[in-house]
Parts: structure tokens; C-alpha cells; sequence
């Protein structure tokens, strides 16, 4: 069944406060990440502790800014689905997609079978 003009609306909802919450996540992970920098240059120890440390938490800041800039490119695709009409409709299938498959994951681009053949083919 084919999304309801006011499922669409709940859903651009959801689709915009996730989106301005990531900007602003990113925001502060850069301000973050710029003191951070500048506080290991000034304090700069050669304890191999402390920087096997500081190395895991970089790691760490740096698999988050990564998942938060592909959620963002995700919103930002089912925005431009939105736009053209396609928003709800699997990119590989053709099928809708649920309602509460898209409330739970508002960048879904694929059913649920599909995603599941997405990351079984490209092992995410």
C-alpha cells in the first residue's frame, strides 16, 4: 500500500529534526575534534599508553562521524525521493516499503528483503 499523503508529511517530519540533530552532531564532533587537537599539541606526552589511548578514541570519533555523515546522505537521498514522487518505494524492487519499516528508519531506501540481500552481497 502506497504511502498516505500524511504518512509522507509525518515522515519528511522525522526525515528534517534527524537531519538539523546530525548537522549539529558534526558540528560539535569538528569543534571537538579542533580542541582535542590542539590540547594534544600543547600536551604532548610520549607515554605509548596515553597514545595507544588517544589513537582508540580518534578511531572511535572517527566511526562515528562516519555513520553520521552516511545517515545524513541517506536523508538527504529519501529527501530527493520525497521531491520526486519515489519516496516509500524500494530503489531495487519496486515494492513499497512499510510505513513502520520507514518511521523506525526514515533513509530506508529498500524493502526489507532487498536490504537484507543488499548486505548479505556487500557484507555490511
Amino acid at each position: 500500500m502506497a504511502l498516505s499523503r500524511k504518512h509522507v508529511e509525518e515522515l519528511s517530519a522525522l526525515i528534517e529534526a534527524r537531519h538539523r540533530a546530525l548537522l549539529e552532531e558534526l558540528g560539535r564532533e569538528v569543534a571537538r575534534s579542533r580542541d582535542e587537537q590542539y590540547g594534544a599539541v600543547a600536551g604532548a606526552t610520549h607515554d605509548s599508553g596515553d597514545e595507544a589511548t588517544a589513537d582508540l578514541i580518534a578511531d572511535l570519533d572517527h566511526a562515528e562521524v562516519s555513520r553520521d555523515l552516511g545517515e545524513l546522505r541517506e536523508l538527504e537521498a529519501a529527501r530527493r525521493r520525497i521531491a520526486d514522487g519515489a519516496y516509500g518505494l524500494c530503489v531495487d524492487c519496486g515494492a513499497d516499503i512499510p510505513f513502520e519499516r520507514l518511521r523506525a528508519q526514515p533513509g530506508a531506501a529498500r524493502c526489507l528483503a532487498c536490504q537484507q540481500r543488499h548486505e548479505k552481497t556487500y557484507k555490511m
